[in-house]
């Protein structure tokens, strides 16, 4: 009867520790269930967030292509020579097209510490570039700013114009701004509406391979 009763107690010993451990594997799936949901519900909400993100920086720069540069003039895009003619001459400073010379500035980006050939650069913005121009009276913080804004941005080129009427200026085909300083929020506006933008008279050619290199 002793041994019987031993046999029963071990019986019921292995049967407690075999609910214990299905009861603590029901707990552990509910716990990874818990979290893998948490996960997902998480992973989904800052999907919708970076989308929604996107879309507003989309609508912003679409408003922004649309409505016009304060303070921008403009200038008759058919009547700005495009013939390889130098030397060449320009009513403006810093020129926004005309004829121009074969080759042009490189425009990916590139920073120019010293003047570069108005003809060059006005081969650049025939590309679709924006040209960054200043002189002296620009305070150095924003040239500096500029600076590295123009170099992480394709199609883009700056170099010092010394006897420009503005400190700072912003020229595309047809098309120039003179603005109070790297914070003013027209320059990313020029930037959007212009960098390859709907003025550029041959949209798509490169930008490398020319002046510069």
């Amino acid at each position: 009867m002793a041994s019987k009763a031993k046999t029963n107690d071990r019986r019921a010993r292995i049967e407690q520790m075999r609910r214990a451990e299905l009861a603590r594997e029901r707990r552990n799936r509910i716990i990874t269930i818990s979290i893998s949901t948490v996960v997902v519900a998480g992973l989904v909400g800052f999907g919708a967030f970076v989308l929604n993100r996107e879309s507003e920086k989309k609508e912003q720069a679409e408003v922004a292509a649309k409505s016009p540069v304060t303070g921008e003039k403009t200038w008759d895009a058919k009547k700005l020579g495009r013939k390889h003619v130098p030397p060449a001459s320009y009513p403006m400073k810093p020129p926004v097209g005309g004829d121009h010379h074969e080759a042009w500035m490189n425009c990916d980006g590139d920073v120019y510490d010293k003047a570069i050939p108005d003809m060059h650069a006005v081969h650049s913005l025939e590309h679709g570039a924006v040209w960054v121009t200043y002189n002296d009276k620009a305070p150095a913080a924003d040239v500096k700013k500029l600076k590295d804004k123009v170099g992480k941005t394709s199609y883009t080129l700056m170099s010092p114009v010394k006897d420009q009427a503005g400190a700072i200026m912003l020229s595309a085909w047809g098309k120039q701004v003179t603005v109070d300083g790297a914070d003013d929020p027209r320059v990313d506006q020029f930037f959007t509406k212009y960098v390859q933008g709907p003025q550029t008279p041959e949209k798509g050619a490169v930008c490398t391979g020319g002046m510069g290199a």
